[in-house]
């Protein structure tokens, strides 16, 4: 394990000016079927998402295969696949390694591509990405992991609500696959008992690509290009045909719409704040150990080391709206203070991360960097993400059961976005450097406060939903977030109380979600 970690260290300094660093690019295109789970529709939806019942979006019949307008479809498809390219067989083989995976990949990319903190201006202020000015200076957005966890929670919850209301009609009409009516018609894709009405790859173009356009505005032409060749690919490998996809692609587009309004409205746009509330953010703090009956005499509160100093990362995110859990759930859920900055605690946690930054092994070093998920690259929601999609490729599962683990996992790593920054910011820990300028971090010093650790949260939000979902693995997924949460020790940047803190409460966060999903019927 050792030499692994070295090997990847050394890795990730050969490619760090890439994009990301994902390694499932080698998914091969499926060859078998994967189960159709024909009763998907009937799990449970997920409360206070976008769907309310599962034939809320209306989807009209379709043409019987026996009338005319549907056999030109297929005589259409025949034509098609007469002059087929090359180019057009290998995205039928990349889509061929499952939708939701080539999208998640794709996401992954983006989030790196921009998770780029905006560079200081001439006098020395920070400008703020602006939604209504994506291609300005800054570009918008920027990517840190509260937004892309959110990011990731909105396109995997919207994916598997519109895949559960396709399944519902898929069922309900049951119209067989063009290759499957038609013996002239070439089944370029494996081989499914799934109906082919309204299609589920063009229910996953257009719901993806809806909310991919309004959280990555400025990767506009890329994201309708890809979103267009998964739907031309379902065509031309006689999974679906003309009406097939353009059902798709309206239920898809109307349930994007659904959470587009809830993205809307969830609390967001006031995550930044302004320099006034920045202001309040300390008094209150220290208001909070007031009322906990704790000393503020000699307490030392956060401040940004960045020079000039940068204003705090999404200070408000902890207001934002999550999924399952209400805002007193949250709040209920908030651990304790941390130690006093004055305490004997303190020293002793504080002197450990100095030992650690003075005594640096390559091992460790190894470990930091494995886990840094910085700028630049697809942040630590999005390192769970790729961990889960090796599984879930291995699974071989249907697009729907795909859908329903990203999601789950998605909502755990935002719901630990936004407990982790409401405690954040409810204390305003300083970081170890702020308090002894003789602890030198080994790797990017976050610009927010301490207590707890994201990558502690984060990690064992994610760890306690992949256990769940793969328990054969649980060890594994258990130990790679102590891994990730350690990681943040060695690079000298958190105490262990932050560390320890995140993972409890990143393991109390997931909790009901992981509670939902045993009882909502996929099982």
């Amino acid at each position: 394990m050792k030499n692994i970690r070295y090997i990847a260290f050394l890795l990730f300094l050969a490619i760090a000016g890439c994009e990301s660093i994902t390694q499932d690019e080698s998914f091969q295109p499926r060859t078998i079927a994967t189960p159709a789970d024909a009763d998907a529709a009937t799990w449970t939806l997920i409360p206070g998402a976008g769907l309310t019942t599962i034939d809320q979006i209306s989807v009209a019949a379709p043409d019987a295969v026996s009338s005319d307008a549907y056999k030109l479809e297929l005589e259409t498809i025949r034509n098609k696949q007469k002059y087929i390219t090359d180019q057009q067989k290998d995205a039928i083989r990349y889509w061929n390694s499952g939708g939701i995976l080539r999208w998640n990949q794709f996401m992954r990319k983006l989030v790196a591509r921009f998770a780029l903190a905006p560079a200081p201006a001439a006098d020395n202020s920070y400008p703020i990405p602006d939604s209504e000015n994506p291609f300005g200076d800054p570009a918008f957005p920027f990517s840190n992991p509260p937004y892309s966890a959110r990011a990731y929670s909105y396109v995997s919850v919207a994916q598997y609500q519109a895949l559960q209301a396709a399944w519902h009609y898929k069922y309900l009409y049951n119209r067989p696959a063009p290759s499957v009516n038609d013996a002239g018609i070439i089944s370029l894709a494996p081989t499914s008992e799934l109906p082919a009405y309204p299609s589920e790859d063009a229910v996953m173009s257009a719901v993806t690509a809806e909310l991919l356009k309004v959280l990555f505005p400025t990767a506009l032409e890329e994201i309708t290009k890809m979103a267009a060749e998964q739907r031309e690919s379902a065509i031309l490998s006689g999974k679906a045909s003309i009406t097939d996809v353009s059902a798709g692609l309206a239920l898809g587009k109307s349930i994007a719409a659904l959470f587009t309004a809830r993205a809307a409205g969830d609390g967001m746009k006031n995550a930044v704040g302004t320099p006034a509330k920045w202001a309040v953010l300390e008094d209150s703090a220290k208001l909070h150990r007031t009322k906990l009956g704790l000393d503020n005499t000699n307490e030392i509160f956060w401040k940004s080391q960045d020079n000039p100093a940068r204003p705090p990362m999404l200070p408000f995110f902890g207001n934002v709206k999550g999924w399952i859990l209400s805002a007193a759930d949250f709040n209920a859920l908030r651990p304790g203070p941390p130690p006093s900055t004055s305490s004997a605690e303190m020293k002793t946690d504080l002197d450990e991360v100095l030992y650690y930054s003075e005594h640096a092994t390559r091992d460790r070093l190894a470990i930091v960097h494995f886990w840094a998920d910085g700028t630049g690259t697809y942040t630590p929601p999005g390192h769970w993400n790729d961990i889960a999609a090796n599984y879930i490729y291995e699974a071989g599962w249907s697009e729907v059961r795909t859908a329903r683990a990203f999601a789950l996992l998605n909502m755990a790593l935002h719901n630990a976005a936004v407990g982790c920054w409401n405690t954040k910011f409810y204390y305003y820990n300083p970081r170890p450097s702020q308090l002894n300028p003789k602890v030198k971090t080994l790797t990017g010093l976050p610009n927010f406060p301490a207590y707890p650790s994201g990558h502690s949260t984060f990690s064992a939000s994610g760890a306690n939903v992949l256990s769940y979902l793969f328990p054969q693995a649980a060890t594994k997924f258990n130990a790679l977030a102590e891994e990730a949460s350690v990681s943040r020790l060695y690079g000298a940047i958190h105490y262990r109380a932050d560390i320890e803190t995140g993972m409890t409460h990143g393991q109390a966060l997931a909790g009901p979600l992981v509670q939902f999903a045993v009882g909502d019927g996929a099982d």
